[in-house]
């Protein structure tokens, strides 16, 4: 199997740990197989759009997420260091409100699936850093939303020294209480 699937706090949320070949040459693995990914996850999802960024330290991209047309997102870093955060943004879910974050690194090769119903984002804790995901349905402008990334009643625990450098629409985010969420 080219992927080992690590569970999260929150068990849709999913780590993938690929198999890494290695030598003195590099390294060699396998991003994004279908096939794979399903048989791994159990997911039978397609992906229509990749997105790629890149940031300097301290900037945190987040918390987003679509309140219509929600997007899946399998994100993998492909250069630097983030600390990735899923927020659970569906009302039914026992686990309303609750956040998972992680380490993603172009050295530790993992990747994370954010299921559709989740808020995303990132700090970078590198220099820089690159990141890559796949979505599961395109982007659309007018149904983007941003949660407040500190939010008290999320309070995700972001590694920061400094205030993070946001985007405008991030600094305007809606608190969790007033967010417009899933069903």
């Amino acid at each position: 199997m080219p992927y080992t699937v690590i569970p999260t706090a929150l068990p849709e949320v999913l780590i993938l740990e690929p198999k890494v070949f290695g030598d003195a040459r590099g390294f060699f693995f396998e991003s994004f197989n279908q096939r794979d990914f399903a048989q791994a996850t159990g997911l039978d999802v397609q992906f229509v759009q990749d997105n790629h960024s890149r940031s300097a330290k301290g900037v945190l991209r987040g918390l987003h997420y679509q309140i219509k047309h929600p997007q899946g997102k399998l994100v993998r870093v492909t250069q630097g260091e983030v600390f990735d955060v899923a927020v659970d943004l569906r009302r039914s879910s026992p686990n309303f409100g609750k956040w998972v974050g992680m380490v993603l690194s172009a050295d530790n090769h993992r990747q994370l699936w954010v299921p559709p119903g989740f808020a995303h984002g990132f700090v970078v804790t590198s220099d820089t850093a690159e990141c890559l995901y796949k979505t599961t349905d395109y982007w659309y402008p007018e149904h983007e939303r941003s949660l407040l990334w500190n939010d008290p009643m999320v309070a995700v625990q972001w590694p920061l020294a400094a205030a993070p450098q946001l985007a405008v629409k991030d600094a305007a985010a809606t608190r969790l209480g007033d967010a417009q969420v899933f069903a």
